[in-house]
């Protein structure tokens, strides 16, 4: 078994992470500095599991604590999560994301170089696709994004594609998912985001629980079945699965490897609705809107090299998604901060 880095361990797909890895038999050491997080997602990880973690507060661009974290003993690999990761605050403040998922990343990594651990899995996005050309999107589809958020993906698959290839020791995947969501099914860890949701899911989850009063859909009039969005969402839980899988394959072979997670099944924005609502019973009032600039017709995965290199396949359904993510949403209205710190 392993000792593994999780940095950003305590944000929504970093706590899904780490019970994978706590219930794989893995030793997880969570670096978090909380900024969009709760150190109780780390409490309620380790009651999942039945495991403890090792939870640090702090933040991945602080090369002094990096220093010290890997002479304290030796990890076996790291996986990156920590990443600021809303598009609409990326165009608004780009240099805080250049900074923090760029400049973070790269701290990361010379702290990893210094102590010779090379086993570096990433948190990437499809959002490193831009509008795509042809769907569904494969691994060798072009590279081009069209935000600040997207331009930090592309900037650090970069510095990962050339660390690997000037230096044979480092494996390094680099896991370009698309849309996750749901909970886990205990109802104890999910997606708690502040302020106003940037993501569709958390949003209908909100108006289910009376917190907003309708959904917003950015039009109507897309070239798509319904005139919605058409998106690749995949179960949490499966997303967390992969990034087991990735270890394991970043452990047995040497270089860069990007590769898609997702279902590869497009999903309107309103038939993720309508599951929503046949899962839950709860109905999701809504109202057409303008479209929103950056916006893409339909985005969907082509997921073969995950099967053919991971063993991965995404398993759970969209109506699982949606009860398991009904479950953490009923039962924690508040999230995270309606409960107190132990």
């Amino acid at each position: 078994m392993a000792r593994l880095l999780v940095t950003g361990g305590a944000g929504y797909i970093g706590s899904h992470t780490a019970v994978a890895l706590l219930e794989a038999g893995h030793e997880v050491v969570s670096l978090d500095n909380y900024s969009n997080s709760s150190p109780r997602a780390l409490e309620r990880v380790s009651r999942i599991a039945g495991r403890p973690l090792t939870a640090v507060e702090g933040d991945v661009r602080d090369a002094a604590l990096l220093k010290r974290l890997f002479a304290q003993q030796p990890f076996d690999g790291v996986i990156h999560f920590a990443a600021l990761k809303a598009v609409g605050e990326s165009v608004s403040k780009p240099l805080a994301y250049y900074d923090n998922n760029v400049a973070g990343t790269l701290a990361l990594l010379q702290a990893m170089q210094s102590a010779a651990v090379t086993c570096f899995v990433f948190s990437s996005s499809a959002t490193v696709y831009g509008a795509p050309d042809e769907l569904p999107i494969t691994e060798q589809a072009p590279i081009r994004s069209t935000n600040p958020y997207g331009a930090t993906k592309v900037m650090v698959e970069q510095m990962l594609r050339d660390l690997a290839a000037a230096d044979a020791a480092w494996s390094v995947v680099s896991l370009r998912y698309f849309n996750p969501i749901g909970a886990h099914p205990s109802g104890e860890i999910g997606e708690d985001p502040n302020d106003i949701p940037n993501n569709l899911f958390p949003f209908i989850c909100q108006v289910a629980a009376g917190r907003r009063e309708r959904l917003a859909v950015f039009g109507n009039d897309w070239p798509t079945a319904d005139g919605t969005g058409v998106r690749d969402y995949l179960h949490v839980a499966d997303l967390a699965a992969g990034h087991l899988r990735a270890f394991d394959f970043a452990r047995r072979r040497r270089g860069f490897t990007p590769v898609n997670l997702g279902t590869g099944r497009g999903v309107s924005v309103l038939q993720l609705v309508h599951a929503f609502e046949a899962a839950t019973g709860r109905s999701i009032p809504f109202s057409i809107v303008e479209r929103r600039p950056g916006d893409i017709a339909a985005c969907w995965a082509d997921p073969s090299a995950a099967a053919r290199l991971l063993g991965w396949r995404a398993e759970r359904s969209i109506e699982q998604a949606c009860a398991d993510g009904w479950r953490w949403q009923s039962r924690n209205p508040d999230g995270y901060r309606g409960e107190a710190a132990t």
